[in-house]
């Protein structure tokens, strides 16, 4: 996705102002500020999880995280399994296609 963003599988999105393309369901950018995590999808669910993740700014979309050890590692992989059941359910994604 880029020549920054590691993906993981995609998407295809389409807004209501007619904009689409294509994205990661998951993926990360190990910038040189914060590492930029795109593992959130704005469900009820993610929101509560953001409480117990730790030390991070937000994003539209991305969370940012300055070192990987002020986050809690189980949180983050709740948020990308909430995440991903969130893209299954609202968006055709690579891994639906045969």
């Amino acid at each position: 996705m880029g020549p920054t963003i590691i993906g993981f599988d995609n998407y295809h999105y389409k807004y209501a102002s007619g904009h689409e393309g294509d994205a990661p369901i998951l993926g990360f950018s190990p910038r040189k500020a914060a590492f930029s995590l795109y593992v959130y999808s704005a469900t009820e669910r993610s929101e509560k999880l953001l409480a117990d993740l730790g030390k991070f700014k937000m994003g539209k979309a991305c969370i940012y995280v300055k070192k990987l050890k002020d986050i809690n590692i189980s949180t983050l992989q709740e948020l990308c399994i909430e995440s991903i059941k969130y893209i299954n359910e609202h968006h055709e994604c690579s891994c639906k296609k045969k």
